[in-house]
C-alpha cells in the first residue's frame, strides 16, 4: 500500500507526461509575459497604496477591517501549495539528476550539488524542475493577497510588505525567464517555510486545540530567518561557482544579480518589519499585543 502510494505520488508529481514536458513560453502560458508582470506590479502597488492612503485619512485610528475567516483560510491554501510545490520540486531534482548524470561523467566536473547551485550556461526553462518553478511563480500571486490583508488589517509596515510581495513575484519570473542558477534550492526552502509558517498561521487563525498557548510563539519569524540564511549561503555559493569552482560559470548570472538587489531590498524589508517587535508579525502575536494595547489606551 505505502509503495503503491509512492509510486502514485512520484509519478504526478515528477514524471507526468505534462511535467516531463514543461517548457517555459510566453505565448502558451498563463501570465507569463513581460507585459503582464510589469501591468500586474504597477497595478497591484498602486492600488494597495492607495488603499492604504485612504483607510488611514478615513479612519483616524489605526482599527483593523474584520476579515473574518478569510485569512485562515487564505493560509490553509497557501500551506497546502507549498507543501505540493516542496514535494514536486523535491521529486523532480532527484529525477533530473538520476537522467542526467550519465552526461556529466567525463565532460564535466558537475555534481548534484553542484547542479542544484550552478545550472551549466545555455540551460533552458524545461523539464520537470521548471514546471514547479512555474507552479511556484503562479503560487506568488496568490502569496501577494497576504499584502491586501495587511493593509486592509491596518498594519504597520503594510506599504513594506506590499512592495516585497512584488519583488518576490518579480524574482520568479525572472528565475524562469532566465533560467536563474540555484532557483531549486532557493524553491525548496522557501515552499517548506512557507508550509510551516502557513500551517501555523492557519492553526492559531482558526482557533484549533491548544493555539492559544502557542499564540505568542515566533513561527513566522524563526521561517523568516531560516530562509535568509539559506539564501545568503546560496548566493555565496553561486559567485564561488560562476567565478571560481566551475568552468564557463553559471546560467542566468544576469538575472542572478537583480535577483540579488531584490534580496537586498527584502532584508531591508524584514529588517524594518521587525525592528520594533510585532510590527510585521503574523503568527498572532502581535495582534494579540495591539489589541491589549488599544484596550489599554480606551481604559
Amino acid at each position: 500500500m505505502a509503495a503503491a502510494a509512492a509510486a502514485a505520488a512520484t509519478y504526478w508529481l515528477a514524471e507526468h507526461p505534462a511535467i516531463v514536458g514543461f517548457r517555459w513560453s510566453p505565448t502558451h502560458l498563463w501570465f507569463s509575459t513581460w507585459a503582464f508582470l510589469l501591468g500586474f506590479l504597477a497595478s497591484y502597488v498602486a492600488i494597495c497604496l492607495a488603499l492604504d492612503a485612504f483607510l488611514g485619512a478615513a479612519l483616524r485610528r489605526r482599527k483593523p477591517l474584520p476579515l473574518g475567516p478569510v485569512p485562515a483560510a487564505h493560509a490553509l491554501l497557501m500551506a497546502a501549495v507549498s507543501a505540493a510545490i516542496f514535494a514536486g520540486t523535491l521529486l523532480s531534482a532527484v529525477a533530473e539528476i538520476r537522467d542526467t548524470r550519465w552526461s556529466w561523467r567525463g565532460r564535466s566536473r558537475t555534481t548534484p550539488f553542484r547542479w542544484l547551485l550552478c545550472f551549466p550556461p545555455g540551460t533552458r526553462s524545461s523539464g520537470r524542475v521548471f514546471f514547479w518553478s512555474y507552479a511556484y511563480y503562479l503560487s506568488r500571486y496568490l502569496h501577494a493577497a497576504r499584502g491586501v490583508f495587511a493593509v486592509l488589517q491596518r498594519r504597520r509596515g503594510a506599504s513594506a510588505r506590499v512592495f516585497a510581495h512584488a519583488a518576490s513575484v518579480a524574482m520568479a519570473f525572472l528565475w524562469l525567464e532566465f533560467s536563474q542558477s540555484f532557483q531549486v534550492l532557493a524553491i525548496l526552502a522557501s515552499t517548506l517555510a512557507h508550509a510551516v509558517a502557513f500551517g501555523f498561521r492557519f492553526w492559531v487563525g482558526a482557533g484549533l486545540p491548544a493555539a492559544r498557548g502557542a499564540r505568542g510563539a515566533p513561527v513566522a519569524l524563526a521561517c523568516q530567518l531560516a530562509l535568509l540564511g539559506c539564501n545568503l549561503a546560496c548566493h555565496v555559493g553561486v559567485v564561488w561557482m560562476h567565478f571560481g569552482a566551475v568552468g564557463g560559470g553559471c546560467s542566468g548570472i544576469g538575472a542572478w544579480v537583480f535577483n540579488t538587489l531584490l534580496n537586498a531590498a527584502l532584508l531591508w524589508v524584514f529588517l524594518h518589519c521587525y525592528g520594533k517587535r510585532g510590527v510585521c508579525d503574523d503568527d498572532g502575536g502581535a495582534t494579540a499585543a495591539r489589541a491589549r494595547h488599544d484596550g489599554n489606551k480606551e481604559l
